[in-house]
């Protein structure tokens, strides 16, 4: 008796479910399981729990020492490219100082071949040549747009678009950046993280992990809920708690501070390289069906 070969069958007059799958027909949507979503005690770097958390003013946490690491890393790469092009500026004034003695080397040259030799020697006027290196009719004066093209061009017999030509180096930025949100970042903007830990007898019998709660309701934090955090003591509520109270009253709950509404950060769920919140999710993939298809490039979608 012959074996069932459903996904090896193609010659039918349909497509398969599975045939659809491969070649990606329609909208692809597939929701993120648990697995793929960062917790919200965990660092937007190492992904792990965090030790002494650390955020920015947009909600991001880290880890002291992952994000002091990160920003000193930014700074040397950025020491380095200044280095970089502080190297290239010195190079190509040398470069322009040679080139200037060059060219009164050979003027006075030409003078003197001018004034002893028995052939006269005409000036380059008639000779004309353009800083593009064009002789003749396209040795006029170019616009800006053509010079444009003339700089930005792929072409490969140019001179300055060989492999051999140097690379310029343009001239960095010297603020660090978020490495979550990509906003500019300073070590002074960032503020330290306080969370209240569940202590109760309950909670120390039944697991290892820790577990945070929020110091006004008392409710267990997770994933599900909305943190605020205050940027002027580091404690973090629950976004309920912090809009009936911390945005009235102006007081923290816990240590009695005075904040004010531009100190209530909401933190951030997710959004790393490997894991992401959102309710617009959405990552694309390419597959290419073939010319014969008539379909070329696809682009399926997924999304939460």
């Amino acid at each position: 008796m012959p074996q069932r070969h459903s996904k090896n069958n193609n010659d039918l007059a349909f497509f398969t479910y599975d045939e659809k799958r491969k070649l990606g027909y329609g909208t692809q949507k597939e929701r993120l399981g648990k697995d793929s979503i960062k917790p919200f005690d965990a660092c937007c770097l190492c992904l792990k729990p965090f030790i002494d958390p650390m955020s920015c003013q947009k909600g991001h946490v880290f880890c002291k020492e992952c994000i002091l690491e990160c920003l000193l890393a930014q700074k040397k790469d950025i020491q380095r490219k200044l280095a970089a092009h502080a190297a290239q500026q010195k190079q190509e004034k040398e470069e322009e100082e040679e080139k200037l003695m060059l060219q009164k080397a050979k003027e006075l040259d030409a003078f003197d071949q001018q004034n002893h030799g028995a052939v006269p020697q005409y000036s380059d006027r008639n000779y004309s040549r353009d800083k593009n290196g064009f002789h003749g009719a396209n040795s006029v004066k170019v616009t800006s747009y053509e010079e444009e093209a003339l700089r930005t061009m792929k072409a490969f017999w140019l001179p300055s678009a060989t492999p051999a030509a140097a690379v310029k180096v343009d001239a960095p930025d010297t603020s660090t950046f978020c490495p979550e949100g990509r906003e500019k970042l300073r070590l002074k903007t960032l503020f330290p993280v306080h969370f209240t830990e569940d202590t109760s007898e309950q909670k120390e019998s039944k697991a290892l992990d820790k577990t945070y709660i929020c110091p006004s309701c008392k409710v267990t934090l997770t994933n599900t809920m909305s943190l605020v955090a205050l940027s002027s003591c580091g404690h973090v509520f629950c976004k309920k708690c912090a809009d009936r109270f911390m945005a009235v009253d102006k007081v923290c709950l816990v240590c009695n501070k005075p904040c004010k509404e531009r100190n209530l950060v909401n933190l951030k769920k997710g959004g790393t390289g490997f894991a992401a919140h959102g309710d617009h999710l959405e990552a694309t993939d390419f597959k290419h069906l073939g010319s014969g298809s008539g379909l070329g490039l696809v682009r399926p979608a997924t999304k939460t």
